[in-house]
């Protein structure tokens, strides 16, 4: 009896250390179960949602005729196109949405440094592409908060979706605030510098694409430092993506300006 029970109790220690790996072993399985189905739930929640604001927002369809009635709300006169040599163009790209031309309207690079500006309390950090901005410019106007920033990537993508990008430059350039009263690439440049877009100097490409982020802030007539130190900050990001060397975007800096109006 007493050999029967030692058996029965080395067997159960034997089955508690077989056993014991393979529960370890389950948890673990489930774990990563967890961290391969989470990911997709959010996936698909977020496509969701996606698909459903997609719906909810209007189409972009008439995004020219409400540009164009904008721009006559503000008596801007249309550019046209993109000026050449486009200067204002490439400060523009370089400084407030560097993958314009790779992105579908989204860029989700630019989005995740937002989210991290957002929760610094920074919100100058990035994230709204130039798609987005015309979105909020034409369709969202005065609109704030999560709802209308969401409303503003769906219908980036749209636009992205539905034009050229160089219609949407020439769209964004049309009715673009630059400040002191200027709505426009060419009154901004008119009023500014007396020259039409494509006379303009990188000094003074530099000034109006530093302007789109805060006009009344920069407005080189009303608070020129604020205006240097935003061109600056230009200049540098056209040296960042290979536009400029840091030689000529430092002669830039050092150029005059030519400021036409000064009240």
């Amino acid at each position: 009896m007493s050999q029967s029970i030692g058996q029965v109790r080395g067997a159960t220690r034997l089955d508690s250390s077989v056993t014991g790996p393979f529960r370890r072993g389950g948890g673990t399985r489930r774990a990563l179960r967890w961290l391969v189905v989470v990911p997709v739930v959010l996936l698909l929640c977020a496509s969701a949602a996606f698909v459903s604001l997609w719906l909810a927002t209007p189409s972009v369809a008439d995004l020219p005729s409400r540009a164009a009635g904008d721009a006559a709300a503000h008596h801007s006169v249309d550019p046209g196109v993109a000026p050449t040599p486009d200067r204002v163009v490439q400060a523009l790209v370089a400084t407030e949405d560097s993958r314009f031309f790779q992105h579908p309207g989204v860029d989700p690079v630019g989005a995740v440094r937002g989210v991290i500006g957002a929760l610094r309390g920074d919100d100058t950090a990035g994230g709204a592409t130039l798609d987005q901005q015309l979105a909020k410019v034409v369709y969202t106007p005065g609109a704030a908060g999560t709802g209308a920033k969401l409303e503003q990537i769906v219908l980036g993508v749209k636009i992205d979706h539905t034009y050229s990008k160089q219609q949407i430059l020439q769209d964004y350039l049309g009715i673009v605030y630059f400040g002191h009263g200027y709505y426009g690439l060419s009154a901004a440049a008119q009023g500014y510098f007396g020259v039409d877009p494509a006379e303009l100097s990188w000094a003074q490409a530099s000034v109006l694409a530093g302007l789109v982020q805060a006009p009344s802030a920069y407005d080189p007539v009303r608070h020129l430092d604020l205006a240097k130190l935003r061109q600056r900050h230009v200049l540098d990001r056209l040296v960042a993506t290979g536009v400029l060397t840091p030689a000529a975007a430092d002669a830039t800096f050092a150029a005059p300006l030519g400021l036409r109006s000064r009240g």
